[in-house]
């Protein structure tokens, strides 16, 4: 169920919201108690269960989304029906960037895991971009590191053999930068993140585990040997 708080609440960690990815790492980093004192619009928390859209392909764009805990899969579907995943967002993430253009979503957004997202009116971010410059700036970082990691999908993880495919995305899906752990997904949803089929996937992370490239240490939290699958992705 979806819980309502203010921009201000959020921003000042008055709803559980100790650790608030909207008022440290996100994009409101930046502004003072004086921006805040001008907003009446609420900011929506809640959570989402695996296969749960957040939204779709051509949904009215009217709000913004950051991911505070879990991960979403962006889709395209393809003109014979199959999709392809273009992108994966987690946590700190922001979603739903078309909004700030008053355009449609270009994806679907779906919950690969239980995910708990904030979600919160384009038409604020809007108001508060003209008046501040911080925001501003923080908007376009967010847009090309959307565009960078778009392209890293598309060069990294349709490219190559199968093997090197996934040891790229075991790579990317590291849980933090010195971190040796990950979670995985359906082996339906990696076929369809690197264009291979869901056997080729499934048939791949079995040998990873048998060369010892992946330990799973707890259901679906795996240990990574990054030395070595660093030299599989480079192969």
């Amino acid at each position: 169920m979806a819980k309502s708080v203010t921009l201000k609440e959020a921003w000042s960690g008055e709803a559980h919201c100790q650790n608030c990815l909207l008022r440290t790492s996100v994009l409101f980093a930046g502004l003072k108690q004086a921006d805040f004192d001008q907003i009446h619009d609420p900011i929506d928390q809640f959570t989402l269960k695996p296969g749960v859209s957040l939204y779709r392909t051509g949904d009215t764009g009217e709000h913004m989304f950051t991911v505070r805990s879990g991960a979403l899969k962006l889709v395209q579907y393809l003109p014979d029906g199959s999709q392809r995943i273009v992108r994966i967002t987690r946590v700190a993430d922001v979603l739903g960037l078309e909004a700030i253009l008053d355009r449609p979503y270009q994806h679907d957004a779906i919950a690969l895991h239980m995910t708990e997202v904030c979600r919160f009116p384009a038409r604020v971010v809007r108001e508060l971009g003209r008046e501040n410059p911080a925001l501003h700036h923080e908007l376009m970082t967010r847009w090309q590191r959307a565009l960078m990691e778009a392209d890293a999908w598309l060069t990294e993880l349709s490219t190559g053999a199968a093997r090197q495919r996934v040891a790229r995305l075991l790579l990317r899906l590291v849980l933090a930068p010195d971190d040796t752990f990950c979670q995985l997904f359906s082996r339906e949803d990696m076929g369809a993140m690197l264009g291979v089929t869901t056997e080729t996937t499934s048939r791949t992370i079995a040998e990873f585990k048998r060369q010892g490239l992946l330990t799973e240490t707890a259901p679906n939290l795996f240990q990574l040997d990054l030395p070595g699958l660093r030299r599989m992705a480079e192969d």
